[in-house]
């Protein structure tokens, strides 16, 4: 079994990184240079990098940001938000992200999928689903620019396209529990790591260690994303390390 890994989520907006819940209600968490660098100092295993806003305002994604924090840090950086072309792509890994993070724009055109991990391999293709329970269906619904605008496709439907396309890995966010810090959703999380062969990192309510115990364990996640804890100081990477170790998670 991989060890699995500790990623904190730098969600950007006008320069700043911001924090909501179930998407709404953002508020001020820091620079996002300076945070970056913290968590690679911290022990984080990997970063995340969303331009939040990028998709809905129609504009392409911060480049100078992210060169900046790819000089900060040296752990691998995945780059989403405002990401429509294979052109884009090569900016942002030139800029010197590792991984390209694709929502709304692979929604819209699976085959940039494809098209990306042809050009720069599979694993450089992180598919990011945003999905929130759809009552009337009895599972999942895929939700696009930056969790605003339901597309009509079921969750489980779609990861499984995606990792036919040739996505190397899926971050899942359940927009039900963003933010909430009530526990990541495990059956969202367990349903799609039970569909599909390539690593899921979970994201959405992280609160405590013990969230991430249980995402790991019975979410079957190979990967635990958080914001609100870390930028709001209410728990280090460290410590985190620490309590999951001591309750016989393999961590990196």
């Amino acid at each position: 079994m991989l060890a699995k890994r500790i990623i904190p989520c730098l969600d950007v907006k006008d320069g700043r990184v911001v924090k909501g819940v179930n998407f709404v209600n953002l508020r001020d968490a820091g620079d996002p240079v300076e945070l970056a660098a913290l968590y690679d100092r911290e022990g984080a295993d990997e970063l995340v990098f969303l331009d939040i806003s990028a998709s809905v305002e129609g504009r392409a994604t911060m480049i100078e940001v992210v060169r900046q924090t790819a000089g900060e840090i040296t752990i691998p950086f995945t780059v989403g938000g405002g990401i429509s072309h294979v052109d884009d792509m090569k900016r942002i890994l030139r800029a010197g992200a590792d991984k390209i993070g694709i929502n709304t724009a692979a929604v819209l055109n699976p085959q940039l999928i494809s098209e990306g991990a042809r050009r720069f391999g599979s694993q450089c293709i992180v598919v990011a689903v945003d999905a929130k329970y759809n009552q009337a269906w009895g599972e999942w619904e895929v939700y696009t620019h930056g969790g605003r605008t339901p597309s009509g496709i079921r969750a489980l439907q779609w990861v499984k396209e995606a990792e036919s396309l040739g996505a190397g890995e899926i971050l899942l966010t359940s927009m039900d529990a963003d933010g909430t810090k009530d526990g990541f959703d495990l059956p969202l999380t367990s349903a799609v790591s039970g569909l599909v062969g390539i690593p899921v990192i979970a994201s959405g309510g992280a609160g405590t260690s013990e969230h991430f115990h249980d995402v790991f364990t019975s979410g079957k996640a190979d990967a635990g994303l958080a914001a609100t804890i870390f930028h709001y100081k209410e728990m280090t990477i460290q410590d985190l390390k620490m309590d999951l170790k001591q309750k016989g998670v393999e961590i990196r």
